[in-house]
């Protein structure tokens, strides 16, 4: 296994990698969550094939984040991808759009959405009511009650707090606000209206690089096009109907349940095993496993819906009448709500600083090891390479070190970078003498 490390902005990072030379790109991109963009400027410069560049910052103030890739850094992205290669990228709910967009104009085919839910987000929203006091420039005096903020353990997060409730401010959990009521009556009037939901989900892109011939032809000659399915399958004890799950591990099945799959004709076997996998399809759905998204799910078997062999409607379907001519006896045994999902808690603090003996991992936003290593088990072939050319502090890297594929890294902040090798260092001494290249003094 190998790990490369490159400082410097991306696309121009990518350009030193040579054609069709990775397997699978996995990456956590800026969501541009900042000002709205002129969107005619936007698709002006992009069907021109010129870079957009946004004037306002993004997340936390940043300037790298001030808005999603464009075509140009997906362009490259795609020319380093073997044909049939899958891209997963992470986009915030507001900008998902304009990321895929960029994808697509760079020739990937959008291939599916995976949602990675969660519960622990918190609301980053305008009050309005104390925006209108502030407005007329009245004061607010009158303390009704303590808010206690969710967030990180630091006081100095204190010095974004005001003194009264902050929706979306980090503080210590030994801190208190004060809750203040309106100062005037037009602030009453919209007292407990706010700007925006709370955040529980963030959606990833699933891109593939057009295929050179069939499936078949693209997987045998690049070892790339298809998802590795069954190391990704998720655990369950349920006994789950029709085949899929038996107590036994194996039942033999009447060709009068599958009237169409041919075993009723003559020459074909009357019946046949099935033999149960390791686990449940995988679902384009994860989730942390928090109260709060369990509880969005009904824990009810799964398939409610059942069907008449005469063709009828059926009244109980779930969502919408249901027409079969199968007969589906008994509705599946699987239950337990999200437990159909992958599961992954988000990062904790152990998690973000492990390997990291001299520091502190700060990066605002690492992903958890679990899902990560998920992602790049699903695309990655064996002795593949992952690439992620928006590394940050390296959770692709230390992911599929531990999944044993090689990875490329590009990180524009050199802390970062050496933040991500020390990362991937930690995890395995074998990485200890992992060398970081830099653009600087290259001409762009």
């Amino acid at each position: 296994m190998s790990v490369r490390i490159i400082v410097g902005e991306c696309a121009r990072a990518m350009r030193r990698l040579p054609d069709a030379s990775v397997d699978a790109i996995v990456t956590d991109p800026p969501y541009g969550l900042s000002r709205e963009p002129d969107m005619a400027e936007v698709l002006r410069c992009w069907l021109a094939g010129e870079p957009y560049r946004h004037k306002s910052r993004g997340f936390m103030s940043q300037h790298w984040d001030s808005f999603v890739p464009g075509p140009e850094v997906w362009r490259e992205a795609l020319r380093v991808l073997k044909p049939g290669g899958h891209l997963l990228s992470f986009f915030g709910t507001r900008t998902y759009d304009l990321g895929v967009l960029a994808i697509r104009l760079a020739g990937f085919e959008i291939r599916d959405q995976v949602l990675w839910l969660y519960g622990n987000g918190f609301a980053k929203a305008l009050d309005v009511s104390r925006a209108i006091d502030e407005t007329l420039g009245a004061e607010r005096t009158e303390v009704v009650g303590k808010y206690q903020p969710p967030g990180m353990d630091k006081p100095w997060n204190l010095r974004h707090a005001r003194d009264e409730r902050d929706v979306g401010v980090f503080a210590s959990s030994r801190y208190q606000l004060d809750i203040t009521a309106p100062a005037t009556e037009q602030a009453r009037q919209w007292d407990g209206w706010f700007t925006a939901l709370k955040p529980a989900v963030e959606p990833i892109v699933l891109a593939r690089k057009p295929l050179c011939g069939t499936v078949a032809e693209n997987v045998l000659r690049f070892g790339t096009g298809a998802l590795n399915i069954e190391a990704c399958r998720i655990e369950t004890n349920d006994d789950l109907n029709g085949g899929a799950y038996t107590k036994q591990g194996n039942r033999q099945v009447s060709p009068s349940l599958h009237p169409g799959s041919g075993m009723n004709q003559p020459g074909k076997t009357a019946d046949r095993p099935f033999v149960q996998p390791s686990g449940r399809w995988p679902a384009n759905v994860c989730h942390d496993g928090s109260e709060e998204v369990l509880s969005a799910f009904p824990d009810a078997p799964g398939q409610i819906a059942r069907a008449r062999t005469d063709g009828a409607d059926v009244g109980n379907a779930v969502y919408a009448p249901m027409r079969h001519v199968t007969k589906s006896p008994d509705p599946r045994g699987d239950k337990g709500s999200a437990a159909r999902f992958f599961y992954s808690p988000k990062a904790t603090q152990q998690e973000r600083h492990a390997g990291l003996t001299d520091r502190r991992n700060l990066h605002p936003t690492v992903k958890p090891l679990g899902l990560m290593r998920w992602l790049v088990r699903l695309l990655t072939p064996p002795g593949g390479t992952i690439l992620d050319p928006y590394a940050g502090s390296g959770s692709t890297g230390v992911a599929a070190e531990q999944e044993g594929f090689d990875s490329i890294l590009i990180e524009l902040k050199p802390e970062y970078a050496d933040l991500a090798r020390a990362r991937i260092a930690g995890e395995s001494p074998l990485f200890n003498q992992v060398t970081i290249e830099s653009l600087d003094g290259e001409a762009a």
